[in-house]
C-alpha cells in the first residue's frame, strides 16, 4: 500500500537540505461496536496523534534493524543513532520542530502520509494506488437481472449517503474509545484531480445529486433524486440503467483509459482536454458525481470459488480489450457489476482506508438482501445525459498509448488468491494465540523459506482513535520473529523450544501492534524528523543517509488484515518494482489470502509465496499438535 511512500522516504533521506522533494492500506480490523448518535458529534473531542519520544523511536529503530542488516552495518548505525539523539543534538532540534508542527495541525501523521503517498505518487492509480474489494458472484439469468441488481446496489448506496449527509450514521467505538468517522464523508462524491507536480482531491459531499454510469466506455449522468427531493426507487433506477444500455454506442473514443496513465502523462492530457468547453464540462460532471457505476461486459471465468478473473475485473477491468476503459479510476468510488454476476468496488485510496470501505460495502450487501418494499407508481425521470468529449488527433494517440501501457501493467501483475480451510481463528484461540499475529509469523516463515533471509515488512493498522486518523505501520520483523523463523526448520531445535519462540513472537507482535495503534508509529516518526530537516533547510543528519535507513524502509512484505462479514476479499495495490502486497481475512474456521507482486522482478512469485504460506500454516499447526502443551 505504501510502497511508493517507502521509496519516497528513502529518496528524501539521501537528499541534501536544499533538494526539491518530489515523488495508502488497508488497515487492520478490530472488534467495533456501534453507538447510536449523530456520528460527527464526538469528532472535536478526539485526541491528536502524539509525537512519540525521540529516544524510544531511536531505540526501537535499532532493534528492528537487527534481523535485516549486517553486523558491521548495525554497529555503525548504533553510533549514528547515539550521535543523533544526544542531548542538545540535531535529533532534539528536529523533535522540537515536529512537536511544534503537531500543535498546529489536526493530524501530523496524516499530513505526511497524504503528501507522500496520495498526492505526490506519480504512478498510475490503477493497480498501483487504488485498492479493490471483490464480492462473491451474483447469479444473473438475463440482462434484466443484471440491471436490477445494479439498481439495488445504487439504492443501498444512496441510503448510506443519506445517513452520512444527515449525520445519522451510527458512530463506531473500539474498547470504549470513539473512532474517527471522517473517512465516511470522503468516500462518496470525491475525485482525485491530476496535477503537473502533485495531485489534489475534490470533496463535494451533500452537493452531489447524481451518479455517473459507465457503459461501453461511455459516461452518463443519472439524477438520483426526484423533483420532491426523494430518492429514486429501485424500479426508477432500473428504467434509467436500461435506457443507458439501449442508447450507448458500440464504438466510441475510450476516454476513461486515460485515467490509467501515470500521473505525469495524465495531468498533461487533462490540461489539454479542459481547454475545450465540452470536455471541461464532461470532466467536471464525472468529478462531481456521487460515484461511478460501471456496467461491464463479462470476462472468461474459471470454476473456482474465487475466480482470479473476478479479481482482475474489479482491480483493473481486464485490459483495453475488455473493461479497463469502462472506468474512471480517479473517482473515490467505482461500483463494478459485470453481466455474469461478477462484481465489486474499486476505491481511490485518497478517500478512505479499507476497513472503512469494507464496513460501507458490508452495509450495501446486507441492504440488498432485505425484502423489497412495495413501491408506488414510477414517476417519469429525465433521460440520462450522455457526456461528450471532443478528441483531437493528438489525444487519440495518447489514448492508444494508454491502452498499451495499461495492458503492460496488467501483464506484469502477479496475483494469487487462496481459501485456507484447514483451520481458522477458533483453533488458534483455543491455543491462546492471536490469529493475526500467528498469520504474520506464517508470512515471515514462508518468505524466509523461499529467500533464506529475513526481510523488512509491515502490517497496516488503523489510527482512528485519533482525529483524522488513517493508518499506521506495525513491523512484524523483529529479533524475536527472526529467531522463530530461523529455528523452525532447524533439526537441532526441540519442538518445545520452537513453540516457546512462536509464543514469544506472537506476544511481541501483539504488544507492538498495541503500541502503534495508540500513536507510536516509528516509521512515520522517523520520516517526519527527516522531513523537518528538509523543510527547515537543515543539513541532513547522517542517520538518514546511512545504508541501514534504506534497508529499514525496503519493505518486501506489505500486508493487512481486512475481514468481511459478506465473504468479500480485498485486493491491495502493488508496487511496480519489488515486494509482495497482500490482504487476508480471518474467520472462525478458515482464512482467505490475496497476494500480489510485480512479475517484472523475477525473484518474486505470488503463487509460490501463497503456497509457502499454506505450508507454513500447516507446519505451525503440526508443531502445536506435536507438543504436549497443545490443548
Amino acid at each position: 500500500m505504501l510502497r511508493t511512500f517507502s521509496r519516497f522516504m528513502m529518496k528524501v533521506g539521501m537528499m541534501n537540505a536544499s533538494g526539491q522533494v518530489r515523488s495508502c492500506q488497508l488497515v487492520k480490523p478490530v472488534p467495533m461496536t456501534l453507538v447510536t448518535s449523530r456520528y460527527l458529534n464526538h469528532q472535536k473531542g478526539l485526541p491528536h496523534v502524539p509525537v512519540p519520544p525521540l529516544r524510544e523511536t531511536c531505540e526501537s529503530y535499532v532493534s528492528f534493524l537487527e534481523p535485516i542488516v549486517e553486523e558491521d552495518e548495525l554497529k555503525q548505525t548504533k553510533q549514528l543513532v547515539e550521535e543523533f539523539m544526544k542531548e542538545g543534538g540535531v535529533g532534539e532540534k528536529l523533535q522540537r520542530m515536529l512537536e511544534k508542527k503537531a500543535c498546529n495541525t489536526d493530524n501530523w501523521t496524516a499530513d505526511y502520509y497524504g503528501k507522500a503517498h496520495y498526492f505526490e505518487n506519480r504512478n498510475s492509480v490503477a493497480i498501483y494506488s487504488n485498492y479493490s474489494i471483490v464480492y462473491p458472484r451474483m447469479a444473473f439469468r438475463d440482462e434484466q437481472e443484471h440491471i436490477r441488481s445494479a439498481a439495488k446496489i445504487v439504492a443501498a448506496l444512496l441510503e448510506f449517503k443519506t445517513m452520512i449527509d444527515d449525520e445519522t450514521l451510527p458512530a463506531e467505538n473500539f474498547g470504549g474509545n470513539p473512532l474517527c468517522m471522517g473517512q465516511y464523508s470522503q468516500l462518496l462524491s470525491a475525485c482525485r484531480i491530476p496535477g503537473l507536480e502533485t495531485d489534489s482531491v475534490m470533496f463535494h459531499g451533500k452537493n452531489s445529486n447524481y451518479i455517473t454510469v459507465a457503459h461501453n466506455s461511455q459516461f452518463f449522468m443519472v439524477d438520483v433524486y426526484n423533483s420532491d427531493g426523494t430518492l429514486l426507487t429501485v424500479d426508477q433506477l432500473c428504467v434509467q440503467l436500461k435506457r443507458i444500455c439501449n442508447s450507448s454506442e458500440i464504438h466510441t473514443e475510450p476516454v476513461g483509459i486515460l485515467t490509467t496513465l501515470n500521473r505525469d502523462s495524465w495531468s498533461k492530457v487533462y490540461l489539454s482536454l479542459i481547454k475545450e468547453q465540452t470536455n471541461k464540462e464532461s470532466l467536471s460532471a464525472i468529478e462531481r458525481s456521487i460515484c461511478t457505476v460501471c456496467l461491464d461486459r463479462a470476462m472468461p471465468q474459471e470454476s473456482e470459488e474465487f475466480s482470479l478473473c473476478d479479481f482482475h475485473l474489479v482491480t483493473h477491468g481486464g485490459g483495453s480489450q475488455w473493461n479497463s476503459a469502462n472506468r474512471w479510476f480517479d473517482k473515490s468510488l467505482q461500483i463494478i457489476i459485470a453481466e455474469d454476476g461478477s462484481w465489486g468496488i474499486n476505491v481511490n485510496h485518497i478517500a478512505a482506508d479499507a476497513t472503512v470501505t469494507m464496513a460501507f460495502t458490508d452495509y450495501l450487501v446486507a441492504s440488498m438482501k432485505k425484502p423489497e418494499m412495495m413501491q408506488s407508481a414510477i414517476t417519469p425521470s429525465p433521460m440520462p445525459q450522455k457526456l461528450h468529449f471532443s478528441i483531437t488527433p493528438d489525444i487519440r494517440k495518447v489514448i492508444e498509448e494508454a491502452k498499451r501501457s495499461m495492458d503492460r501493467n496488467i501483464q506484469n501483475l502477479d496475483l494469487s488468491v487462496m481459501v485456507f480451510d484447514h483451520f481458522g481463528k477458533d483453533y488458534l484461540k483455543a491455543h491462546n494465540l492471536s490469529p493475526d499475529a500467528f498469520i504474520q509469523m506464517a508470512l515471515l516463515l514462508a518468505y524466509y523459506r523461499m529467500n533464506k533471509q529475513c526481510c523488512a515488512s509491515y502490517e497496516a493498522a488503523f489510527q482512528r482513535m485519533f482525529r483524522h486518523g488513517r493508518i499506521s505501520l506495525v513491523l512484524p520483523t523483529s529479533s524475536v520473529s527472526a529467531a522463530f523463523v530461523k529455528a523452525f526448520d532447524d533439526p537441532k531445535k526441540q519442538n518445545t523450544q520452537k513453540i516457546d519462540l512462536l509464543e514469544k513472537a506472537v506476544k511481541t507482535h501483539r504488544e507492538n501492534t498495541n503500541v502503534v495503534i495508540r500513536g507510536h508509529d516509528i516509521v512515520i516518526h522517523l520520516y517526519a524528523l527527516n522531513m523537518q530537516a528538509v523543510e527547515n533547510k537543515i543539513s541532513m543528519p547522517d542517520i538518514f543517509t546511512d545504508t541501514s535507513y534504506n534497508k529499514f524502509f525496503d519493505f518486501q512484505l506489505i500486508t493487512s488484515q481486512v475481514t468481511s462479514k459478506t465473504g468479500s476479499v480485498v485486493v491491495q495495490q502493488v508496487d511496480d518494482h519489488t515486494g509482495y502486497h497482500g490482504c487476508y481475512g480471518v474467520y472462525d474456521s478458515h482464512f482467505v489470502f490475496e497476494l500480489a507482486a510485480s512479475s517484472t522482478y523475477k525473484r518474486q512469485n505470488a503463487h509460490h509465496l501463497i503456497q509457502a504460506v499454506k505450508d507454513a500454516l500447516l507446519d505451525m499447526r503440526a508443531l502445536l499438535e506435536q507438543s504436549p502443551r497443545a490443548t
